[in-house]
């Protein structure tokens, strides 16, 4: 099989085909990137995300994998996409801030049930970047090194960052919880939920 490397390569050099067959490749990864973090023009910014690494926006040497790349071109274009809806006068970097936050509106991701759809909005409660890790974690299975060469951060730090985001998402899960009336759920539920809600989610966006 044709090497990601290769296609870009051969995309970049005006094989259509190549770009056709990369996008194809990964298409399902960064809509899940984007899913449940962005409100509106979500299969623009895919397509932005793609164009970026055609056009050579941000400079691919090779030093990372494919997917590194592609999920950092993706990262960039959300926090851009988010850019404006910062409030004046306030000067806090846009992933320190939640969706709610930002004033996102409500999630184009349609949940299956009502603890997934807590689940997913807990998960838009939390600061961005905490989200963000949460979502690379659970629905992509990255581990911590993984993790590490997407953020551009030391695996140390992505450790710590996922112990406070994992509990993050727990508070705010639990809050919702009791909003709803219903009862605690533990630590493991939780956590078997979150890797779950991927494979039901797809379902729900195939039609199944």
């Amino acid at each position: 099989m044709v090497s990601d490397d290769e296609l870009l390569a051969a995309w970049r050099a005006g094989d259509r085909r190549a770009g056709s067959t990369l996008f194809g490749r990964h298409y399902e990864t960064v809509r899940r990137f984007f899913v449940n973090k962005v409100d509106t023009d979500l299969e623009d910014i895919i397509q932005r995300t793609f164009e970026a690494c055609a056009t050579g926006q941000v400079r691919f040497e090779g030093r990372s994998s494919f997917l590194a790349y592609l999920r950092g071109i993706a990262r960039h274009l959300l926090l851009q996409h988010w850019e404006g809806r910062q409030h004046r006068g306030r000067d806090v970097p846009i992933d320190e801030l939640s969706l709610a936050d930002l004033g996102a509106g409500p999630s184009s991701v349609l949940a299956r049930n009502r603890a997934d759809k807590r689940l997913l909005d807990a998960l838009r409660q939390i600061r961005l970047a905490d989200q963000e890790l949460l979502e690379l974690y659970y629905w992509e299975g990255l581990s911590g090194a993984a993790l590490a060469e997407v953020l551009a951060i030391p695996e140390d730090t992505v450790r710590s960052r996922l112990r406070r985001a994992k509990l993050a998402l727990k508070k705010e899960y639990l809050r919702l919880e009791r909003f709803a009336g219903v009862p605690e759920s533990s630590d493991q539920d939780l956590e078997g939920w979150a890797r779950k809600l991927r494979e039901r989610l797809d379902v729900v966006e195939s039609g199944g």
